[in-house]
């Protein structure tokens, strides 16, 4: 994975994300290590392997939840502009009403 260069901020974040990423997927690891541990080499694929991505899956959801922790504490730092004005409603007169076919006693 290729790491682009981060801001001072943007390596505190990070550093903020990995602290938090770590506690929260110690217990993950800890499973997916003694999954791999009890399984035989034939073992290892099929249903197990479906194990460790649902942890994997798992640990991933929990870093995208560490990120967007720390963004939703004071993320916006300037008030809200305002709303743009509401668009004038279309004029009713000047469409004419149509009458189907049925109604005026016209066939095919």
């Amino acid at each position: 994975m290729a790491r682009p260069p981060l801001t001072p901020e943007q390596q505190a974040e990070a550093q903020r994300i990995y602290e938090v990423l770590r506690s929260a997927a110690d217990e993950d690891l800890r499973g997916v290590a003694e999954l791999l541990a009890g399984k035989a080499d034939g073992e290892l694929f099929g249903a197990t392997e479906f194990q460790v991505r649902d942890a994997v899956l798992r640990i991933g959801a929990k870093a995208l939840e560490a990120a967007l922790d720390g963004r939703k504490k004071g993320a916006t730092t300037a008030p809200a502009g305002p709303a743009p004005a509401a668009r004038r409603p279309p004029s009713s007169r000047g469409a004419r009403a149509r009458r189907s076919s049925a109604r005026s006693g016209r066939y095919g």
